[in-house]
This record gives structure tokens, C-alpha cells and sequence, in this order.
């Protein structure tokens, strides 16, 4: 990995849609709030961990939207603090990605993600699963390691030391574990993705691992990806298929 954000991690197509949840303030932290119209179990919450982009990018609140039309309870915290790198800088190619993330390591979340957490078990919810993409794959990993989640899916996964954070998953965690990979991933290249095979497949990691593989897609692919391309397409689809699967067999 040679730096924490890559170009494609501020890449992609900005996505049509009108968000149909709400925000809403959550033990201090500003949250979008999507909940299914239908009856679904209140012990259960999907907690979603954003892209760089956060709140601020259409996409991430369509896809919350559409885990809450599957039944799932969604609670996307706002992780970046009010500082996510803002839509109009999409495709930015002078943004300067270094500075960005200089005021955005591990602790800078980590109290937010525990704020959400405690409100949670506080309201009921005893079952949390975790949907993470790029930036949102290391809390992923840390609320795992916690033992606090009970099923986690990264997509596309950033900021990921290779092979220590996936050693610790394996000796730590208890929750399943779903990595959506793809083709061209300088965060996650296919160098990675054997390692965490060889590491935790095979039945090697007891409560469950799957990794998918979308062909002709690129970092970001889950999020931002581009819907007029057809392999991109079937990616995003496929990926959210495969997560809600995931949500459905482990939570």
C-alpha cells in the first residue's frame, strides 16, 4: 500500500437517487438513519462505515437505503468528524489527499464508533453487523477485534496492513468475515487478497469467510462505481447482493 488514500479512493460517479432516510443525532454523533418500512428485528442494526466521502456523498445514503429495503435497520455515523472530503471533490485530481488524512487516523474514529456502540447495546440492539467501505474498513476491523460486531463485510478495503490486521482478525475476532475484492486495487491489490485467502480460507477461520472477486472493476467499485459499465455494474450489484446474503446467514 503506498499511501493511506489513493486517487481512486476520491474517484468515482456520484449516483442518482433521493436519500429516504433521515439524520439524526446519536449519543452525540450525527448519523443517517435508514429504517425498513416493514416490521424488522430492533435487536439487529447494520452499522454502516463510510468512504472518505461520509454523509456528504449521495451514494452512501442510496446504499444504506437499500440494506433497509432488506429488512435491515442501518445507522451510518458520521466517522469523519464533519470533515469528509466533499462531493463537489469527486474526481478531484489536485486535492491534496496527504493533508486530508493527516487529521484522520485511527483515533480519530474510534471514539465515535464506541459512542455509537454504547447507544445501541443501550437501546436493545444486541446484534450488530458492520458494512465497510474503504476508509470504514479499519473501524470495521477494530469493532471485530472487540468482539463487539457479530458480522463484518469490508468492500474494497483501505488502510489495511498486510498480513497483521488480518492475523489479528483471525486470532481475535469471532465474527464472519466477507471481503468484497476487485480487479485493479492499489489498497487491496490481488497480492493481499491471496494472502487473506491463505490466511483465513479453507475453513482455517472457524466462523466463516468469504471473499468475492468482480472482474473489471477498481477500487471504489461498491460506491462509486460507474453504472453505465457493465462488468462495474454487476460488481456493485453482485457485491450488495453478496452482503445482504452475508447479513442474512451470520446476523
Amino acid at each position: 500500500m503506498s499511501e493511506p488514500v489513493c486517487q481512486d479512493c476520491i474517484s468515482g460517479v456520484r449516483h442518482e437517487g433521493a436519500p429516504e432516510g433521515k439524520i439524526e443525532q446519536i449519543n452525540g454523533v450525527e448519523c443517517y438513519v435508514a429504517t425498513p418500512k416493514g416490521e424488522y428485528p430492533k435487536d439487529k442494526v447494520v452499522l454502516f462505515l463510510t468512504d472518505v466521502f461520509g454523509l456528504a456523498l449521495v451514494n452512501n445514503k442510496l446504499l444504506a437505503d437499500g440494506f433497509a429495503q432488506n429488512g435491515f435497520k442501518v445507522i451510518v455515523p458520521d466517522i469523519l468528524i464533519g470533515d469528509p472530503i466533499s462531493d463537489a471533490q469527486l474526481n478531484d485530481t489536485t486535492f491534496d489527499r496527504v493533508t486530508w488524512f493527516s487529521k484522520h487516523g485511527d483515533d480519530s474514529w474510534t471514539g465515535v464508533v464506541d459512542k455509537i456502540v454504547e447507544a445501541l447495546q443501550a437501546s436493545g440492539v444486541t446484534r450488530i453487523a458492520t458494512t465497510g467501505y474503504c476508509f470504514g474498513a479499519p473501524p470495521a476491523f477494530y469493532l471485530a477485534n472487540k468482539n463487539v460486531s457479530h458480522v463484518t463485510v469490508v468492500s474494497h478495503p483501505s488502510r489495511l496492513q498486510v498480513p497483521a490486521d488480518l492475523e489479528k482478525y483471525r486470532d481475535s475476532s469471532k465474527a464472519p468475515l466477507l471481503i468484497n475484492s476487485c480487479e485493479e486495487d492499489q489498497q487491496f491489490p490481488k497480492e493481499s487478497q491471496a494472502i487473506s485467502d491463505e490466511l483465513l480460507g479453507n475453513g482455517k477461520f472457524a466462523p466463516g469467510y468469504l471473499r468475492t472477486y468482480w472482474d473489471g472493476c477498481k477500487h471504489g467499485f461498491a460506491v462509486r462505481g460507474d453504472m453505465n459499465d457493465p462488468k462495474v455494474k454487476a460488481g456493485k450489484e453482485g457485491s450488495f447482493k453478496a452482503t445482504v446474503e452475508f447479513f442474512r446467514k451470520y446476523l
